[in-house]
């Protein structure tokens, strides 16, 4: 037997964001030369149809101390990039190198 595909509904259905490779390369390259400080320990990647988030963790158990999010909302011509530090939003971009600039000016783990 065969199952009817209602075609409509497969065509109307939201399209989902996610990361590219570049911009992949872009993050697993921030995300590991803090690794290698020992500031950050694990990450996550998850993804709906209305953004896509790069979770940063210092333990694995713990909520993210940072994510960068990427949403694109039906009629932007590019997508905008956030960078959150737990509920608070830190900084947005059209630019993903824009949002991991900032990085650059918040506090980091000193060990001695």
């Amino acid at each position: 037997m065969s199952d009817l595909i209602r075609l409509k509904s497969r065509r109307d259905a939201p399209k989902r964001i996610f990361f590219d490779a570049r911009e992949l390369r872009q993050l697993v390259s921030l995300y590991s030369s803090r690794v290698i400080s020992g500031e950050w320990r694990d990450y996550a990647i998850d993804h709906n149809e209305h953004m896509a988030v790069f979770s940063i963790f210092r333990h694995t158990h713990e909520t993210p101390l940072f994510s960068i999010g990427k949403s694109q909302r039906k009629g932007q011509p590019k997508p905008v990039f956030v960078l959150f530090q737990g509920p608070r939003k830190l900084a947005s971009s059209a630019s993903l190198s824009d949002v991991l600039s900032k990085f650059e000016k918040l506090p980091r783990l000193v060990s001695g």
